[in-house]
């Protein structure tokens, strides 16, 4: 059994959340700098090329990319023949959220539901824990916005409503949505499961790199046509209009019960933060 010690996951959480918030990945980078060259509205060309120029400025001054910082989302890979020595692997993420928003200065949003009283350290983080072979520990963090997590949406279609249904829901969603969750968008699309797990397979497709390809030809096809039809809508870079409106679309389907057809829609601003570790 290999052991982590505690400190170190708490390091590693840490720098994630600080790099993560002040350095744009470079997958994000090359979709936007792709979206400005293909652009024909100058206020589109415009609102791309100041968002490229508020990542480099966001890298050299080590200063947030948003003024949102997110609510701390990690994805945890656990390897069934590892574990960490001093603590346990939720009280170290967490205290890995802790140390790196305080130490990058990063804005705090979490808070009671209700009496909406800050927890003061943006903890506790939303954590998924999956168990794998081997013995090493993954994790990859999201910094998770209120602007565009509050766009995202999970439904239940009749079975009969198949593609189709799928594909008006996605569609009329980012119609209403518009402007508000800081577009251009990328999408995380779960089919299947239940009403919770279309939710999370939605958010964790978002760690899939912009420009990839679906292994499956036929998934890869319903992103390229929810993407062109999102597209088609005219919604723009911050809603300005212009013919980028998402950057990707990224789809994961798992079997459901025959009686249902869970679909959930988890929206990604333009400021795709995440980083990743292997511990």
């Amino acid at each position: 059994m290999r052991e982590i010690v505690y400190s170190d996951v708490v390091d590693a959480v840490a720098r994630m959340c600080m790099e993560g918030n002040t350095e744009l990945p470079q997958d994000v980078r090359k979709a936007l700098e792709q979206a400005m060259a293909d652009e024909d509205s100058p206020a589109a060309k415009e609102v791309l090329r100041q968002l490229l120029e508020n990542a480099d400025l966001a890298y050299e001054t080590k200063l947030p990319l948003c003024q949102d910082c997110g609510l701390a989302v990690i994805f945890a890979e656990v390897g069934d023949d590892v574990k960490v020595a001093g603590g346990n692997l939720k009280d170290a993420i967490n205290d890995g959220v802790r140390k790196g928003y305080a130490d990058g200065f990063l804005r705090k949003s979490a808070c009671d539901p209700l009496t909406r009283a800050n927890t003061g350290d943006n903890t506790p983080a939303v954590i998924h824990f999956d168990m794998v072979p081997g013995d090493r520990i993954k994790l990859t963090y999201m910094a998770k916005g209120g602007g565009s997590e509050n766009m995202s949406r999970v439904t239940m279609l009749a079975p009969a409503q198949g593609w189709e249904g799928i594909k008006d829901f996605v569609i009329n969603r980012m119609a209403e949505a518009g402007p508000n969750p800081c577009p251009p968008t990328i999408l995380g699309i779960g089919i299947g499961g239940t009403f919770d797990h279309a939710a999370r397979i939605a958010k964790k497709a978002l760690m899939r790199e912009i420009g990839d390809t679906h292994p499956d030809p036929k998934i890869a096809a319903m992103e390229k046509e929810l993407r062109d039809e999102i597209n088609k809508l005219g919604i723009g870079p911050m809603g300005l209009g212009g013919k980028t409106s998402v950057l990707d679309v990224k789809i994961t389907v798992e079997p459901c019960h025959l009686a249902s057809l869970p679909l959930a829609v988890n929206v990604q601003c333009h400021s795709q933060r995440h980083k990743e570790v292997v511990l």
